[in-house]
């Protein structure tokens, strides 16, 4: 383990070693994974002792609360980045697809967020995360409604929507590696079938022109 890091005194040098923390959770993460995070592999991570990180974060969940509205705020601003004046449904939802699973954290803390991650952080790291997450969903949905040719709120209807399909597919990359391994044709197409890729863009685009005719 690297040597304890100076104390941080003023409210400066508080934010700047919660970040210290989180990059090293994120780097931790890539690393080991859910199942393999632990409190004093982070600690260790990020030179510092057990009982300065329970300073900063209450729970193991707690960073992984903060990790999440981290990969949020991260990927909303990439999508709505690279979101054109026009877009066609597919294509949107391709884009969406392509950005929410690019982020190596995003869809991983959110396929648990709800079921393992807010059952045991704090009242006020739960509401904190709320609140951002709202802001998110309201800065996708206001950049959205234009592309899609909706009004605002169908576009906040598709983006919460699509937000809980995400998590619904996410579990579909889960089955073993088949990598290297030789597959018999039809069972690459039946393994390419329930992919989470055409399964959420399909869904997704009919989503999407189901709230339109609405």
């Amino acid at each position: 383990m690297t040597p304890e890091k100076k104390r941080a005194r003023s409210l400066e040098e508080k934010s700047f070693r919660r970040q210290q923390i989180l990059d090293a959770a994120s780097a931790l993460f890539a690393e080991v994974g859910y199942e393999g995070f632990s409190v004093a592999l982070l600690a260790s991570k990020a030179g510092i002792v057990k009982g300065t990180l329970y300073l900063y974060f209450k729970t193991r969940e707690e960073v992984f609360l903060a990790l999440y509205d981290q990969s949020l705020n991260r990927w909303s601003e990439k999508f709505i980045q690279q979101l054109p004046e026009s877009l066609q449904d597919r294509a949107f939802c391709e884009l969406l697809y392509e950005t929410a699973f690019g982020d190596p954290l995003y869809v991983p803390l959110q396929a648990r967020l709800e079921k393992v991650i807010e059952h045991n952080v704090s009242l006020d790291c739960l509401l904190l995360s709320k609140r951002n997450f709202l802001q998110e969903v309201d800065r996708l949905a206001a950049a959205s409604a234009d592309v899609l040719r909706l009004r605002n709120e169908q576009a906040l209807e598709v983006i919460k929507t699509l937000g809980v399909l995400i998590v619904g597919v996410a579990g579909a990359d889960l089955a073993p590696s088949l990598d290297g391994e030789e597959i018999p044709e039809d069972v690459q197409h039946l393994l390419a079938s329930f992919s989470s890729r055409p399964i959420f863009v399909k869904n997704a685009e009919r989503i999407i022109q189901g709230v339109r005719s609405d």
